[in-house]
């Protein structure tokens, strides 16, 4: 099997400093590398998963706090001769290794947290590489739908001349006018594809809108492929994996701290106590210990050790269902990308190259506009074909980039 280790394109693309606008007519466009890097900083998703992290550390300082002493003070009777006032500080003193277990857990879920951002990046980096890729496949749409409308305009003044001159029917004139305004039409449906691309684009890297007009790459360009142990290694480095792994050990965190918590505390107190009509003061120490005869946190126990249970269950579940996932999507690249090349090597030369022959020979009066036409059509109809196996191949290639997580740099 394959495996994708690089973002998509990335011989392809040229460096540019990260900015906040990208300009159409100042220089060249935003790159992918550019695009990515921009996400995995100014994402809003990041920030706030960067400050959950933060937040655990927290966490952790507050698990492995001591309790704290309690100070008591008894007055008995009110009357100043025969008053008797008692003072007494006492401290908790944990057993059976609580507080140790307090902060094993607080870490474990600091662990999570890490795991649970560096799936995050994971998810805003695929996003952001496969809205570049969207953008990049629909501003190739409109540039070849302006050269579209261009050609189905000369066509059209080829047979206005034609029909003018009697050597076509002004059938043919209408037939060719009606191609013209299809292509105006897929040229503005193209530049609207555009705009709604360019915009997700600037969502998911956290730019205002319109920030982004232009994108500089090439959209048939696919990432290098690697099977085997190779592909083994990532899937067992995924950051969704590893997360349903620490899950695991974060559970069994949990099952030790109520199993410490079956052991009972001890609370020592030292004071004094002053008696009026005794004239002086004696000293107070006390020891105190619950008995654990019903409560022994047994239920508390059994289900920290069934969620535990379940864990790893849910990590199992997890490694089989994504190992699935990522062998199906690149079973369907592979498929995507023979058909891409096919297309680019056979298909597309071939109708090009049929059309042109067509509307010189229509120019010349050899064949009818019916036969232009309909290698027009034929012409389109493979460029739809080349884009949209050229979509999905970038997109399966960012899902699998989203389950397997890589590297921050394309």
């Amino acid at each position: 099997m394959r495996r994708f280790l690089v973002p998509l394109a990335c011989a392809a693309l040229t460096s540019l400093p990260t900015c906040s606008a990208f300009s159409a007519g100042a220089g060249p466009g935003l790159t992918l590398e550019a695009a990515v890097q921009t996400a995995l900083r100014q994402n809003p998703l990041l920030r706030a998963g960067g400050h959950e992290l933060a937040a655990s550390d927290g966490a952790i300082r507050q698990a492995g706090l001591i309790p704290n002493p309690s100070l008591s003070l008894d007055v008995e009777d009110t009357r100043r001769e025969t008053r008797s006032t008692s003072l007494m500080l006492s401290q908790t003193i944990e057993l059976g290794g609580k507080r140790a277990a307090r902060v094993e857990l607080a870490r474990r879920d600091r662990d999570v947290a890490a795991l649970e951002l560096e799936a995050r990046r994971a998810e805003v980096r695929a996003s952001a590489i496969q809205t570049f890729f969207d953008s990049l496949i629909a501003q190739e749409r409109v540039q070849v739908a302006q050269a579209s409308l261009e050609i189905a305009a000369s066509g059209a003044q080829a047979v206005s001349r034609r029909v003018t001159a009697g050597k076509v029917s002004p059938i043919e004139e209408t037939r060719a006018r009606v191609a013209e305004s299809s292509a105006r039409i897929e040229l503005r449906q193209a530049q609207a594809d555009l705009a709604s691309a360019l915009r997700a684009l600037g969502v998911v890297m956290g730019e205002a809108p319109g920030a982004i007009v232009r994108v500089d790459g090439s959209a048939d360009a696919l990432p290098a492929l690697l099977e085997g142990p190779a592909l083994d290694e990532r899937i067992e480095q995924s950051p969704l994996l590893r997360r349903a792994r620490m899950a695991v050990q974060r559970a069994d965190a949990a099952f030790e701290l109520e199993r410490a918590r079956a052991a009972p505390d001890v609370t020592v107190g030292v004071g004094g106590k002053r008696a009026a009509e005794l004239g002086r003061t004696q000293p107070l120490i006390s020891v105190s210990i619950p008995i654990p005869l019903f409560d022994r946190n047994q239920g508390a126990q059994f289900e920290a050790l069934r969620k535990r249970d379940a864990a790893q269950a849910l990590a199992q579940a997890q490694e089989q269902q994504l190992r699935a996932e990522v062998l199906q999507a690149a079973d369907q690249l592979r498929a995507r990308a023979e058909e891409i090349e096919v297309l680019r090597r056979d298909v597309l030369p071939g109708a090009q190259a049929a059309h042109e022959a067509a509307r010189r020979g229509f120019e010349l009066g050899k064949f009818g506009f019916l036969d232009v036409l309909d290698a027009q059509r034929t012409w389109l109809q493979a460029r739809g074909q080349y884009f949209a196996a050229l979509s999905q191949a970038h997109r399966l290639c960012a899902d699998i980039d989203r389950r397997l997580g890589a590297a921050d740099a394309p």
